[in-house]
């Protein structure tokens, strides 16, 4: 192994200031990805971690997974770690937490360094695979060393609180940014909820009765089939009650039924009297011919 921050002084860096300073440095790797180490740097601690990733990656291999692919960007506030398609940032390991970085001389494809995990304050090793870029990128990360140590000398360590500062505002962003997505989850639920109860709790085919038409006087119109109701109409007023027709037979004084015109008929009447008024019709039809 070959620790990028002992380079030589006759060595010159491959990227000039501003590219790291301003923007940052694109590698494309392997990720075999991390794993807990006891010492924030050594060569023997980051032999075995290479050793055990290797082996891991053996086993998945064997099983049929690939090795994902991964871009680096490199500056001097850190090395991220991003998904090459969808650009999302799966590690950002900010420089001042990078203790220590290698190649491998053994496997020119392999680099890793240490950083200190923010969250649970352990050192992980990262270990990549390049196939051409593994010693580059491992200069790349020293380059930004030097050139974030001389920036932290000319600001007098302002810069370096700063750029914590700065670090914790965007881990307590993206804190809020995952509990909204959560909270929106949960009223999502709670309206699929309700939307349920309220289909369950209504009756299939249940029809909500309709108050009947009025005309133009503001009456109910009368209905043979259906009796009429007490609903009042649209002024407040009630309808007059309809007397009810009884079914005793009452009598005149002289103790004869009254006369009904929609009850009696032809058969009703006496049978003299039928006669004489038959009589009576063929004599009308008869003068009215000879006129």
């Amino acid at each position: 192994m070959n620790r990028a921050f002992s380079r030589k002084k006759d060595k010159t860096w491959m990227h000039t200031p501003e590219a790291l300073s301003k923007h940052y440095i694109p590698y494309n790797a392997k990720f075999l990805g991390s794993t807990e180490v006891e010492q924030p740097k050594g060569t023997e601690v980051v032999r075995d971690a290479v050793r055990k990733l290797k082996f891991a990656r053996h086993i998945k291999k064997s099983e049929g997974q690939k090795t994902p692919k991964v871009e680096l960007q490199i500056s001097i506030y850190g090395v991220k770690i991003l998904d090459p398609k969808t650009k999302e940032v799966q590690h950002n390991c900010q420089l001042h937490r990078i203790s220590f970085c290698a190649d491998d001389k053994t496997d020119k494809r392999i680099f890793t360094f240490i950083c200190k995990d923010s969250e649970s304050n352990k050192h992980l090793c990262y270990v990549f695979d390049s196939e051409k870029c593994a010693e580059e990128i491992t200069l790349t990360i020293g380059q930004a060393f030097d050139l974030a140590y001389r920036k932290f000398l000319e600001s007098g360590g302002k810069d370096v609180e700063t750029r914590k500062q700065i670090a914790g505002l965007q881990k307590r962003i993206q804190e809020l940014e995952t509990e909204n997505a959560e909270l929106k989850n949960k009223v999502q639920d709670l309206e699929n909820q309700l939307r349920i109860t309220q289909v369950h709790a209504s009756p299939a085919g249940s029809v909500t009765p309709k108050s009947p038409s009025t005309d133009i006087f503001d009456m109910v119109p009368f209905s043979p089939i259906s009796p009429q109701s007490s609903t009042p109409t649209r002024n407040g007023t009630q309808p007059p009650p309809v007397p009810s027709r009884s079914t005793e037979i009452k009598r005149d004084l002289f103790g004869a039924e009254p006369f009904d015109p929609f009850s009696c008929g032809a058969g009703d009447f006496p049978p003299d009297i039928q006669s004489k008024l038959d009589e009576m019709q063929r004599q009308r039809w008869r003068g009215s011919k000879w006129d």
